[in-house]
This record gives structure tokens, C-alpha cells and sequence, in this order.
């Protein structure tokens, strides 16, 4: 007989035998071990995905896109602004310190000479600071587009006149930090002498309250004027199109070099040889003031670059995945492969000019640290994303460049907070995965070079400390130089 669903019966002996308490039993365990089987296979695609993989997924768009929200680069001069006037005082500047040190001290000097109305003479450039770079202003810069794209701000020449050669000249350090009224003081300086030497030319102008034109003459000079030689311009072109053909890349600028360390007592991961040999380095750096420095307080207090190893979690918290592209614009990493093999764990697509180059194309460059430096500049700017290991010069010149172009996106680690998580992963309270990556996201939501306006002085300084704690004019141009869609 049929059954009621129409499927034939099963055999007595069959029926029989499911009904026994040990069928029972044995049918149980068939069906909890498929399912245990089942289970482990799940559990074993998961942790063959690489560890680094199962943060969460972050869509694209966030990753390599910013938003401008329709501000734009405004640097036309005001109707008021007039130009430069006939005037016998001359100016001559030994601009101090590293590429962009003497980046922004030049167009610092440009500024003061319009202030002051005086012919700036092409500065002088260090070469006796830690780079011991021998290049000249035309080694590195375009002169005659400098002098010609500010011809209608200043009076720019090569050399004094003849007659001025041996002239006697007044030497001034012009103070830090100055104001539009400290220039009108030292005008008198031109009663006496034609010429006045100026011997550093870093941070001789406040970064706010000045006028709107000579701010705006500060960012024409920066981003306009100041161009590099063609030599310069043209590999640092071709490299960031051989990185442009492999898809998006991100800039790194990893401070992670030997002077770095040594500088800021930084000496976190690394063996006890290792740190010694850096703070005898500090100590023999006549120039560096502070000698004893506590590396556990300075890295809780995020004073320190984070580490090749440190970087690598970061950004894979980010959600960048392995597969991205990396361009190391940094020197010699201390420790070589040691530690960069820890980063190139996360990221295998790591490279620097000295893979994108080749030898030929670098051996122009060669002793030359600033214009080898003109390079990362450049492929750091151009970029889709620029990130900083720590702060300083370049990281705040290439950050405002990157605003002054429209907001390219440029991610900057807040090194306090992620110590703190990097000491969760170390005593176990922590593991990388979906929770850090969380955590680490929302920190740095407002941390990607969105429109803002400069920060003030940190509270409770007082004084020239004051003026000296606000954030750099060259960091972050906004609102002199950078507009909303139809408002100058």
C-alpha cells in the first residue's frame, strides 16, 4: 500500500531498526559529526584568509577620495594690492635649515622685502646644516621662472650691482614670528647701509594677522613661483607616472631615519646597541639643545615617528588593503631591512625612487640630499594619498600644498592615541581585526585634510611661546588663500 505523501514504505527490517535506542544513538552521531565537519571546514577558510585581511571592508571611495566641499586656491591680489616700487635698498638672505625649511623661509623673505620695499637678491643655501648639500639656488630652484613669476610683487636679482659688491652691509636676525609693524621699524635699517644681510630667513613672519595681500604673495611664491629645476621637475614627473600606472599609491613619509631617532630620543623597538648609538649621536649634535630625553614619555605623549611596524597596522586598520601601492619618501631607514621588512609584511608593493629610477636617471642627484628630497616632494604632492609618520617640514609643506590644490587627501596620524592602542595589542587586551580597525577608523575620521581653519595658539602659552605654538600659515593656507566657489 501506498503511503499518504505517495513515497513507497520502507522495508520492515528498516523500520524496525530506526526504531532501536542504538540506531537512535548511531544516526545522532553521523549527524553531528557531518556537522562538526562542516563547521571546521568554515573555520578553516577563515583563518586562511591573511589576518591582515579581516578587518572590515572599506569601500574605496573612502580610502582614496577627498572632499573639498567646493573651496578652490584664491591668490589674485586685491584691488588695493599695487606693484613693487623703485627703491635703492637691497636685501641679501642666507636661507637656513633643510629643502622645505628653505622653502618657506624664501618665500618668508619675499614677503618681508615687499614689506619693506627692497630688491631681494637670490638667497645663498645652507650648506652646512646636517644634509651638507653643496647645490646652489639654481640647482634646485627654476631662477629665472622665480623672478619672473614675481615680477610684479618684488624686485628679485641675481647678484648686487657692481657697485654694491664691496659695500659695507648691516647684519640683522630679524625676529621670529613678526608682524607687519616689526617690518615698518626696520626699514630704518636702510638709512645707514644700502644693503642689509639677513642670516637666517625660517619663520621671520607670523602666521596670522598679517595682510591679506602679503599673505596671498606668500602662497603665489610657495605654490607658483617657486618651482624646481627642469632636472627635478622632469624625473619627478616620470616617476609619478610609473606609480600611476599601477594603480592609486600612497606617499609615506616614514621618519624613520637615524638623525630622526637621535633628535626626538626615540628609541622604542630597538636593541640596546641600537639606542646607545643614538644618544651618543645626540650628544656629539652640538646644535640639538635638549641631550637626556625619557623615549617611554616621549612616545606615550605621541612625540615619537611610529614605527615601519607601527605603520603597517595602522594602515591596514584603515582598511587599506595588501595589494596597495606604497612610495617610502624618506631617507635611509634606520636599521634597513630590519625594520622595513616588518611594514613590507603588511604591504609587499612597497618602493622608492630607488627602485622607480634608474641608476642613470638618479647619478645627477648624487650628494645632492636636497634635491633628491625635491623628488618625494613632488611624487608626495601628486600622490592620491599622503601620510606622515611624524611632523615636521616637509609633512606640513607638502600638507598645505595638498589643501592649497584642493584638499587632496592627506592622512595624518594621531600618534598619541594609537600608543595606546598599540599597548592594548601588546598585553593581549587587544588583537588586530575588526575591533581595532573600528577604533582606529573613528580616530581619524577628522584627521584626512578636510577644509578647516588654521589652529590657533595652544591655550595657556603666553608670550612669543604663543605665537610659536600656531599652527604654520605654509600647513594649512585657509582662509587667505583658499575660497569658496565664488567668494575671494
Amino acid at each position: 500500500m501506498a503511503s499518504r505523501r505517495g513515497a513507497p514504505p520502507l522495508p520492515l527490517r528498516l523500520r524496525r531498526l530506526l526504531r532501536s535506542p542504538i540506531s537512535r544513538c548511531a544516526c545522532f552521531i553521523v549527524a553531528l559529526t557531518v556537522l562538526l565537519v562542516v563547521l571546521s571546514l568554515r573555520q578553516i577558510a577563515r583563518v586562511d584568509l591573511p589576518r591582515s585581511d579581516l578587518p572590515h571592508q572599506v569601500p574605496n571611495e573612502q580610502l582614496w577620495v577627498s572632499n573639498g566641499y567646493g573651496y578652490h586656491a584664491c591668490v589674485t591680489p586685491t584691488h588695493r594690492y599695487i606693484g613693487p616700487i623703485e627703491s635703492d635698498r637691497y636685501m641679501t638672505v642666507r636661507s637656513n635649515g633643510g629643502l622645505n625649511q628653505m622653502r618657506t623661509g624664501i618665500c618668508d623673505m619675499i614677503a618681508v622685502a615687499r614689506l619693506v620695499n627692497a630688491t631681494l637678491v637670490i638667497p645663498q643655501l645652507d650648506k652646512r646644516s646636517f644634509w651638507q648639500d653643496t647645490s646652489t639656488f639654481k640647482d634646485i630652484f627654476n631662477e629665472p621662472g622665480f623672478i619672473k613669476a614675481l615680477e610684479g610683487d618684488v624686485h628679485i636679482v641675481s647678484d648686487l650691482p657692481e657697485s654694491l659688491q664691496s659695500a659695507p652691509r648691516a647684519r640683522k636676525h630679524f625676529t621670529s614670528w613678526s608682524g607687519a609693524s616689526y617690518y615698518e621699524d626696520v626699514k630704518e635699517l636702510w638709512k645707514d647701509h644700502k644693503v642689509v644681510h639677513v642670516p637666517k630667513s625660517d619663520s621671520r613672519l607670523a602666521n596670522n594677522g598679517l595682510p591679506i595681500d602679503i599673505q596671498r604673495l606668500r602662497c603665489r611664491c610657495l605654490y607658483q613661483a617657486l618651482r624646481f629645476s627642469d632636472p627635478i621637475e622632469d624625473l619627478g614627473k616620470k616617476l609619478v607616472e610609473r606609480l600611476k600606472s599601477r594603480g592609486k599609491f600612497i606617499a609615506l613619509h616614514l621618519r624613520y631615519e637615524k638623525d630622526m631617532l637621535a633628535f626626538t630620543g626615540c628609541t622604542y623597538g630597538l636593541s640596546e646597541s641600537e639606542a646607545d648609538e643614538l644618544r651618543i649621536m645626540r650628544e656629539k649634535t652640538s646644535h640639538w639643545k635638549l641631550k637626556d630625553i625619557n623615549s617611554t614619555e616621549q612616545r606615550s605623549g605621541g612625540n615619537c615617528p611610529l614605527t615601519p611596524h607601527e605603520v603597517g597596522m595602522f594602515l591596514r586598520a584603515m582598511g587599506y588593503t595588501k595589494s596597495t601601492w606604497i612610495y617610502i619618501a624618506a631617507g635611509e631607514i634606520y636599521g634597513g631591512d630590519k625594520y622595513i621588512s616588518k611594514l613590507r609584511s603588511y604591504f609587499p608593493n612597497l618602493v622608492s625612487k630607488e627602485v622607480l629610477a634608474t641608476k642613470e636617471e638618479l647619478e645627477k642627484f648624487k650628494n645632492h640630499a636636497s634635491q633628491v628630497a625635491a623628488l618625494d616632494y613632488i611624487i608626495s604632492v601628486e600622490s592620491d594619498v599622503f601620510i606622515p609618520s611624524h611632523s615636521g617640514n616637509m609633512a606640513r609643506a607638502v600638507e598645505g600644498h595638498r589643501r592649497f590644490l584642493g584638499h587632496r587627501k592627506t592622512l595624518t596620524p594621531d600618534r598619541r592615541g594609537l600608543v595606546e592602542l598599540f599597548g592594548l595589542l601588546e598585553k593581549g587586551e587587544l588583537t588586530e581585526g575588526p575591533k581595532l580597525s573600528s577604533l582606529v577608523t573613528k580616530m581619524h575620521k577628522y584627521r584626512q585634510g578636510a577644509p578647516r581653519k588654521r589652529y590657533a595658539s595652544l591655550p595657556g602659552s603666553k608670550g612669543r611661546t604663543r605665537l610659536r605654538t600656531e599652527e604654520s600659515f605654509y600647513e594649512n593656507p585657509f582662509p587667505e588663500c583658499i575660497c569658496l566657489t565664488g567668494k575671494h
